[in-house]
Protein backbone atom coordinates (compact mmCIF):
# COMPACT_ATOMS: atom_id res chain seq x y z
CA UNK A 1 0.00 0.00 0.00
CA UNK A 2 1.08 3.57 -1.44
CA UNK A 3 2.64 5.45 2.61
CA UNK A 4 0.12 8.21 1.79
CA UNK A 5 -2.84 6.33 1.22
CA UNK A 6 -1.63 4.08 4.53
CA UNK A 7 -1.11 7.63 6.88
CA UNK A 8 -4.66 9.11 5.21
CA UNK A 9 -6.32 5.58 6.38
CA UNK A 10 -5.07 5.77 10.04
CA UNK A 11 -6.25 9.13 9.93
CA UNK A 12 -9.65 8.39 9.01
CA UNK A 13 -9.63 5.64 11.40
CA UNK A 14 -8.27 7.66 14.18
CA UNK A 15 -11.00 10.63 13.59
CA UNK A 16 -14.29 7.78 13.06
CA UNK A 17 -13.04 6.43 16.20
CA UNK A 18 -12.59 9.66 18.27
CA UNK A 19 -16.21 11.31 16.76
CA UNK A 20 -17.63 8.17 17.85
CA UNK A 21 -16.69 8.12 21.39
CA UNK A 22 -17.37 11.85 21.55
CA UNK A 23 -20.59 11.42 20.23
CA UNK A 24 -21.44 8.24 22.73
CA UNK A 25 -20.29 10.84 25.62
CA UNK A 26 -23.13 12.64 25.15
CA UNK A 27 -25.68 10.19 24.68
CA UNK A 28 -24.55 8.59 27.99
CA UNK A 29 -24.29 11.49 29.91
CA UNK A 30 -27.83 12.59 29.20
CA UNK A 31 -29.09 8.98 29.42
CA UNK A 32 -27.55 9.40 33.21
CA UNK A 33 -29.23 12.77 33.58
CA UNK A 34 -32.47 11.44 32.77
CA UNK A 35 -32.78 12.07 29.34
CA UNK A 36 -33.27 9.16 26.81
CA UNK A 37 -33.96 10.88 23.58
CA UNK A 38 -30.43 9.87 22.12
CA UNK A 39 -30.73 5.95 23.35
CA UNK A 40 -34.07 5.85 21.28
CA UNK A 41 -32.36 7.46 18.34
CA UNK A 42 -30.26 4.29 18.48
CA UNK A 43 -27.02 6.91 19.13
CA UNK A 44 -26.16 4.65 22.06
CA UNK A 45 -23.81 2.22 19.93
CA UNK A 46 -20.67 2.57 18.02
CA UNK A 47 -22.03 1.82 14.53
CA UNK A 48 -19.81 4.66 12.86
CA UNK A 49 -23.15 5.43 10.08
CA UNK A 50 -25.33 6.34 13.52
CA UNK A 51 -22.37 9.08 13.93
CA UNK A 52 -20.39 10.19 11.07
CA UNK A 53 -20.92 13.00 9.05
CA UNK A 54 -19.76 12.83 5.63
CA UNK A 55 -18.40 16.72 5.56
CA UNK A 56 -17.52 17.35 9.09
CA UNK A 57 -16.03 13.67 10.03
CA UNK A 58 -14.22 12.92 6.79
CA UNK A 59 -13.73 15.28 3.90
CA UNK A 60 -12.62 17.98 6.68
CA UNK A 61 -10.11 16.43 8.22
CA UNK A 62 -8.32 14.61 5.46
CA UNK A 63 -8.62 18.06 3.64
CA UNK A 64 -7.01 19.41 6.65
CA UNK A 65 -4.22 16.43 7.09
CA UNK A 66 -3.40 16.15 3.43
CA UNK A 67 -2.87 20.57 3.42
CA UNK A 68 -0.75 20.08 6.99
CA UNK A 69 -3.15 21.99 9.02
CA UNK A 70 -4.28 21.20 12.74
CA UNK A 71 -6.79 18.10 12.08
CA UNK A 72 -10.15 18.78 13.41
CA UNK A 73 -14.49 18.25 12.52
CA UNK A 74 -17.20 16.75 14.17
CA UNK A 75 -20.06 14.08 14.13
CA UNK A 76 -23.53 14.33 13.14
CA UNK A 77 -25.20 15.90 16.91
CA UNK A 78 -26.32 13.54 19.23
CA UNK A 79 -30.32 14.50 19.78
CA UNK A 80 -30.76 15.75 23.58
CA UNK A 81 -34.06 17.39 24.92
CA UNK A 82 -32.90 19.37 27.85
CA UNK A 83 -35.91 19.52 29.73
CA UNK A 84 -35.78 15.98 30.65
CA UNK A 85 -32.18 16.53 32.16
CA UNK A 86 -31.82 16.94 35.54
CA UNK A 87 -30.87 20.64 36.43
CA UNK A 88 -31.85 21.66 32.59
CA UNK A 89 -29.15 23.99 31.32
CA UNK A 90 -26.40 23.01 33.68
CA UNK A 91 -27.55 19.17 32.91
CA UNK A 92 -27.33 20.54 28.92
CA UNK A 93 -23.76 22.01 29.61
CA UNK A 94 -22.17 18.53 31.75
CA UNK A 95 -23.60 16.57 28.30
CA UNK A 96 -22.20 18.96 26.05
CA UNK A 97 -18.64 18.91 28.08
CA UNK A 98 -18.47 15.16 28.23
CA UNK A 99 -17.25 14.88 24.70
CA UNK A 100 -14.64 17.59 24.82
CA UNK A 101 -13.41 15.63 27.78
CA UNK A 102 -13.51 12.25 25.85
CA UNK A 103 -10.75 13.32 23.75
CA UNK A 104 -9.03 15.44 26.28
CA UNK A 105 -8.87 12.12 27.87
CA UNK A 106 -8.12 10.06 24.66
CA UNK A 107 -5.15 12.24 23.97
CA UNK A 108 -3.75 12.70 27.38
CA UNK A 109 -4.00 8.59 27.77
CA UNK A 110 -2.23 8.14 24.24
CA UNK A 111 0.22 10.84 25.34
CA UNK A 112 1.43 9.27 28.80
CA UNK A 113 2.03 5.78 27.17
CA UNK A 114 3.68 7.09 23.66
CA UNK A 115 5.58 9.37 26.17
CA UNK A 116 6.58 6.52 28.39
CA UNK A 117 6.78 3.79 26.08
CA UNK A 118 8.68 5.63 23.67
CA UNK A 119 6.69 5.54 20.83
CA UNK A 120 5.50 8.74 20.40
CA UNK A 121 9.02 9.48 19.77
CA UNK A 122 9.77 6.68 17.21
CA UNK A 123 11.07 3.72 19.19
CA UNK A 124 8.98 1.66 17.89
CA UNK A 125 9.13 2.23 14.33
CA UNK A 126 7.51 5.08 12.14
CA UNK A 127 3.85 3.94 11.74
CA UNK A 128 3.38 3.48 16.06
CA UNK A 129 5.12 7.27 15.96
CA UNK A 130 2.79 8.51 13.52
CA UNK A 131 -0.31 6.54 15.40
CA UNK A 132 0.36 7.76 18.58
CA UNK A 133 1.28 11.74 17.74
CA UNK A 134 -2.21 11.75 15.33
CA UNK A 135 -4.04 10.31 18.36
CA UNK A 136 -3.35 13.12 20.47
CA UNK A 137 -2.97 16.07 17.97
CA UNK A 138 -6.41 15.02 16.38
CA UNK A 139 -8.00 14.09 19.57
CA UNK A 140 -6.83 17.77 21.10
CA UNK A 141 -7.90 19.49 17.76
CA UNK A 142 -11.44 18.07 17.77
CA UNK A 143 -11.45 19.00 21.49
CA UNK A 144 -10.85 22.61 21.21
CA UNK A 145 -12.83 23.14 17.99
CA UNK A 146 -16.08 21.55 19.35
CA UNK A 147 -15.48 24.17 22.26
CA UNK A 148 -15.75 27.11 20.00
CA UNK A 149 -19.19 29.14 21.52
CA UNK A 150 -21.38 28.26 18.17
CA UNK A 151 -24.56 26.54 18.05
CA UNK A 152 -24.98 23.40 17.49
CA UNK A 153 -20.87 23.20 18.54
CA UNK A 154 -20.28 21.78 22.41
CA UNK A 155 -19.01 25.41 23.74
CA UNK A 156 -22.29 26.89 22.65
CA UNK A 157 -23.95 25.04 25.34
CA UNK A 158 -21.61 25.42 28.09
CA UNK A 159 -22.10 29.56 27.29
CA UNK A 160 -25.64 28.82 27.00
CA UNK A 161 -25.88 27.59 30.71
CA UNK A 162 -23.72 30.77 32.02
CA UNK A 163 -25.01 33.41 30.15
CA UNK A 164 -27.61 35.99 30.47
CA UNK A 165 -30.89 36.34 29.19
CA UNK A 166 -29.92 38.15 26.23
CA UNK A 167 -27.46 36.14 24.89
CA UNK A 168 -29.49 33.07 25.32
CA UNK A 169 -31.51 34.58 22.83
CA UNK A 170 -28.55 34.94 20.49
CA UNK A 171 -27.32 31.76 20.81
CA UNK A 172 -31.15 29.98 20.53
CA UNK A 173 -31.69 32.06 17.19
CA UNK A 174 -28.29 30.85 15.77
CA UNK A 175 -29.44 27.33 16.03
CA UNK A 176 -30.38 27.09 12.83
CA UNK A 177 -27.99 28.45 11.09
CA UNK A 178 -24.88 27.77 13.37
CA UNK A 179 -23.65 24.65 11.24
CA UNK A 180 -23.44 27.09 7.80
CA UNK A 181 -21.90 29.67 10.12
CA UNK A 182 -19.22 27.06 11.27
CA UNK A 183 -18.68 26.26 7.41
CA UNK A 184 -18.21 29.49 6.38
CA UNK A 185 -15.74 30.11 9.04
CA UNK A 186 -13.50 27.14 8.27
CA UNK A 187 -13.75 28.49 4.08
CA UNK A 188 -13.28 31.83 4.56
CA UNK A 189 -10.53 32.06 7.84
CA UNK A 190 -9.19 28.61 7.55
CA UNK A 191 -5.38 29.79 8.01
CA UNK A 192 -6.38 32.31 10.51
CA UNK A 193 -8.12 29.33 12.54
CA UNK A 194 -5.50 26.59 11.73
CA UNK A 195 -3.12 29.04 13.52
CA UNK A 196 -5.00 29.05 16.46
CA UNK A 197 -5.70 25.73 16.96
CA UNK A 198 -2.10 24.84 16.31
CA UNK A 199 -1.21 27.38 19.19
CA UNK A 200 -4.26 25.81 21.27
CA UNK A 201 -2.90 22.54 20.78
CA UNK A 202 1.14 23.16 21.18
CA UNK A 203 0.12 24.91 24.60
CA UNK A 204 -2.11 21.78 25.88
CA UNK A 205 1.23 19.54 24.67
CA UNK A 206 3.41 21.88 26.60
CA UNK A 207 0.80 21.37 29.99
CA UNK A 208 1.50 17.62 29.19
CA UNK A 209 4.52 17.37 29.29
CA UNK A 210 4.72 19.58 32.81
CA UNK A 211 2.67 16.70 33.65
CA UNK A 212 4.95 14.34 33.30
CA UNK A 213 7.80 15.99 33.77
CA UNK A 214 9.53 15.67 30.70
Amino acid sequence: MNTNILYIAIVLVIVIVSVILHELAHGVVAYWLGDRTAKDAGRLTFNPIKHIDPYMSILVPVILYILKAPVFGGAKPVPVNYRNLKWHEWGMALVAVAGPLTNFLIAFISFVIGHFTGLIYGSGGEILNFIFTELVFINLGFMLFNLIPIPPLDGSRVLYAIAPDFLRNILANMERYGVIIVYVMILLFGDVFSNLMANGIYGILNFFYLIVGG
